[in-house]
């Protein structure tokens, strides 16, 4: 068992070498290779060569420009990038605006304005603003690609049914019945294996899957066409991948045009390659993402394949994706791959002429529809975002990529602008007091003028009023209506008090300009008086004053339901180390935690009487519903447990501790787990006592007969320090405890 690759190892454990670079011996390195990354390189290559011939034909581009695209991309973006596993080449979501870049300029030109887009991006990577090409909205770039998606399947809906592709995705729509009316049935058979076979694929077993899908989907195809009499159209290949290599043409005029596409490949084809990289980097536990190199790389292969006659290169996912999970360790493997296209291409032209143009079609069909992902419309939905999504793809479908992603950017903006200023303001007396509550959440602003007078109408003159300000920005205009407000009530009799959450203050706002303030949380109105760099004389006292300022009247009401008898869900056994804060790790608030602690959160059989009162209580009295005992890395207790360290007046405690020492250096399961997670020998030893504490547990009386009667659970947990991140451990291992609160045991990634 193991942690799962985002639980950051303790920091005594050195950091992966980066996988792009050579380490150990060169043999070593060498065999790594050839276990590893030429594996993977062979199914990444499998998967890439039926992939970008299909992306050429959609494009209307040479058939070979696809297979000099995904050369350079292995091989040159391979080498120079920023990222060790994402694989380049020719992408779908570029198939669009290629398309029409051929259709405006010719196929020469295009490979110039391709050239020129890789200068473009070789600058942005130079001027390090790579990041800056990530600042754009999810959901237009979803949109974006699924307005591709359904562009690509309406075009080559009509190449499957034997006629060709129109300019426009009007034209695709109006056209397709009388499409269907003349349909070829050769080709629309091809079309519908490959379509059935890709959607089908991933319903078969694990064995089977290991070979590409799309390889397997376009060589039966390939087959039905030359078995079967169906006359289909096939592949045309002038030569050798040598003998499309041509050079692109200097552009005869329309030069803003020409700009405009040259600025439209570089920035699509960035932001595809940085976003693919940032869900590759998810993918693994390697090396992150050097973004403003990955942009170099792909730029110079974008330079390249301009130059000899290939299409657009970016970083693709699905190539990537299937690198990472075919076990690649390098970025040997992403060269290597652009190696085998290149043998093929050049030793076997023929098998590719006997490609049928309808098996690529039914193969574009699926990837165009799966670039429209429910998961992507369900999020813009919970996220408010639907509108902006809906907008982007129809913008993309019926007019052109780029106009269809400045509409989405503009409406995405607008959306925010409103969200950012906007504000909500309520007036409401308390109940059961003659006390007035005035809310103010979001951002104070001249705008919020109208709402505030609103709800300042609402409450009587001379009322004691509590307002309450969560404001992360506070305009002067804003700030002078509740200034006035105050004054009046004060002037006729009553009182007002301040309850100030957000980051920006009144008392700030009279003296300075406006500007976005962060957001005051718990630890530092509360805890803020502990932080060693805000030392107080009395922090006690100056932490009480802090949580009657801004915290009291929040947790009064739960705690009001509290006064006369407690009901908490667990008792929690946790060592009595400073660091650990039982309710901030379990996200839990008064009253839901019974805890004990104790140096090394021991529950001793016998030999005390706290722990075992506590215990009983809280099973007997209480009925909690949960035992947890919770133990946590760089532990003093283990340490001086591990290491025989005398420690005057905790040496007897710690002989309750022997038993965990003992199966620690016996070889618990628990400790092997940690060790494979790259924990340290303490912070092992320490989850081997968290375990030795539950089988001890689990053996007491009053434990048991709870189990038996009200089904109380029994759990152990680890905090780890460094990364702030929990972890379950049982009596037999540990599991990583993701964001959906559910436990589990990865592998290592």
């Amino acid at each position: 068992m193991a942690i799962d690759h985002d639980l950051a190892p303790p920091p005594s454990v050195p950091a992966p070498a980066d996988p792009g670079r050579s380490s150990g011996p060169l043999s070593d390195r060498f065999t790594e290779i050839l276990r590893h990354d030429v594996p993977a390189s062979i199914v990444v290559f499998l998967v890439a060569l039926p992939l970008s011939l299909g992306i050429a034909i959609a494009s209307g581009a040479p058939v070979a420009a696809g297979l000099i695209a995904a050369v350079i991309g292995g091989i040159v973006a391979g080498t120079l990038g920023g990222s060790v596993l994402q694989v380049s080449g020719p992408a779908a979501g570029l198939t669009v605006v290629v398309a029409e870049t051929i259709n405006q300029f010719g196929w020469r030109t295009t490979c110039f304005i391709v050239f020129a887009a890789g200068v473009l991006q070789i600058l942005l990577g130079l001027s390090r603003v790579a990041r800056a090409a990530l600042a754009v909205a999810p959901v237009v770039v979803h949109a974006m690609l699924a307005g591709i998606g359904i562009t690509i399947a309406l075009q080559q809906i009509h190449v499957l049914l034997g006629g060709s592709s129109h300019s426009s995705a009007w034209r695709n729509i109006t056209e397709l019945p009388g499409q269907l009316l003349s349909l070829h049935g050769g080709g629309t058979l091809i079309g519908a294996v490959v379509i059935a076979i890709m959607l089908g694929w991933k319903y078969l077993p694990a064995r089977v899957r290991a070979v590409p899908g799309p390889l397997v989907a376009v060589l039966v195809g390939t087959v039905l066409s030359l078995v079967l009499p169906l006359n289909a159209e096939r592949i045309v290949l002038n030569g050798s991948l040598f003998d499309a290599i041509g050079l692109p043409a200097l552009p005869s005029g329309d030069w803003s045009g020409l700009a405009l596409a040259v600025l439209t490949i570089a920035l699509i084809a960035s932001v595809e390659s940085l976003l693919s990289a940032v869900a590759v980097d998810k993918m693994h536990s390697r090396k992150r993402t050097d973004f403003d190199r990955e942009l170099i790389g792909q730029g110079s292969a974008n330079v390249l394949s301009g130059l000899l006659g290939g299409l657009p290169v970016t970083g693709v996912i699905v190539r990537s994706a299937t690198n990472v999970q075919a076990g690649a360790h390098s970025r040997a493997s992403a060269i290597l791959h652009g190696v085998w296209l290149l043998v093929f291409s050049v030793a076997l032209v023929s098998v590719v002429e006997q490609i049928p143009k309808a098996a690529l079609a039914g193969l574009l069909i699926v990837i165009g529809t799966q670039l429209v992902k429910l998961a992507h419309i369900k999020l813009a939905r919970r996220t408010g975002d639907l509108l902006v999504y809906a907008v982007t793809v129809l913008g993309v479908v019926f007019l052109n990529l780029l106009e269809g992603v400045l509409i989405g950017l503009g409406l995405a903006f607008g959306l925010l602008l409103w969200r950012v200023v906007r504000v909500t303001v309520r007036a409401e007396q308390v109940p059961g007091t003659q006390r007035w509550l005035f809310a103010i959440d979001g951002s104070a602003t001249f705008l919020a003028l109208p709402k505030l007078s609103a709800q300042f109408a609402k409450i009587p003159p001379g009322a004691d009023v509590t307002v309450e300000m969560t404001v992360d920005f506070l305009d002067h205009a804003a700030f002078e209506a509740i200034e006035e407000f105050a004054r009046q009530q004060v002037n006729s009799g009553g009182s007002v008090d301040f309850v100030e959450i957000g980051g920006a203050r009144m008392a700030h706002a009279g003296a300075q300009p406006p500007a976005r303030s962060f957001a005051r949380s718990v630890w530092d109105d509360i805890l803020g008086p502990w932080r060693r760099d805000e030392r107080h004389e009395n922090p006690v006292a100056a932490g009480v004053a802090a949580y009657h300022r801004s915290h009291a009247h929040v947790v009064r009401p739960h705690l009001d339901e509290l006064r006369d008898q407690q009901d908490p869900d667990s008792f929690f056994l946790t060592c009595s180390d400073s660091r650990i804060v039982p309710n901030v790790i379990t996200n839990s608030g008064p009253g839901d935690l019974f805890t004990v602690r104790n140096v090394g959160n021991l529950a001793p059989a016998e030999g005390d009487a706290s722990v075992e009162a506590a215990l009983v209580f809280a099973l007997e009295q209480l009925n909690v519903r949960s035992i947890v005992v919770c133990g946590h890395s760089s532990c003093g207790a283990m340490k001086a447990l591990h290491t025989g360290a005398e420690v005057p007046g905790v040496d007897a405690w710690l002989a309750h501790a022997r038993p965990s020492l003992e199966r620690y250096r016996a070889g618990h399961p628990v400790a092997a787990a940690a060790q494979e997670a790259g924990f340290g020998e303490v912070d092992q030893l320490a989850m081997v006592n968290v375990a030795v504490q539950l089988e001890l547990l689990h053996r007491h009386p009053a434990v048991r007969k709870a189990i038996a009667e009200r089904g109380v659970t029994v759990s152990g947990l680890f905090f780890d320090i460094a990364s702030a991140r929990v972890v379950e451990v049982t009596e037999n291992g540990i599991a990583h405890i993701d964001d959906a609160g559910h436990q589990h045991t990865p592998e290592l990634v």
